[in-house]
């Protein structure tokens, strides 16, 4: 599976990115010293999403989630649904 950043991609703001942050640790009820990574990847391949957003919470071990959208469309109902496919 091959993916790349997306050029074409709608970029999210710093304030965005920021705010689903914020969204994670209240959803997911994560320490706020834990780092939180986002990352929005564009995949090529055929019966891939186009683009998915990987949200990787850097705990011990780490975990890993994904968004089948792009860090921009992301909405709070995006994030408390995580909870629920843990």
């Amino acid at each position: 599976m091959s993916f790349s950043l997306g050029k074409q991609s709608q970029k999210a703001s710093s304030l965005e990115i920021h705010q689903i942050k914020q969204w994670i640790y209240q959803a997911l009820e994560i320490d706020d010293e834990i780092s939180i990574s986002l990352s929005q990847l564009q995949c090529t391949e055929p019966g891939c999403p186009p683009i998915e957003t990987v949200i990787n919470v850097m705990s011990d071990p780490v975990q890993q989630y994904k968004i089948h959208k792009s860090i921009a469309q992301i909405e709070y109902t995006d994030i408390s649904l995580l909870k629920l496919d843990k």
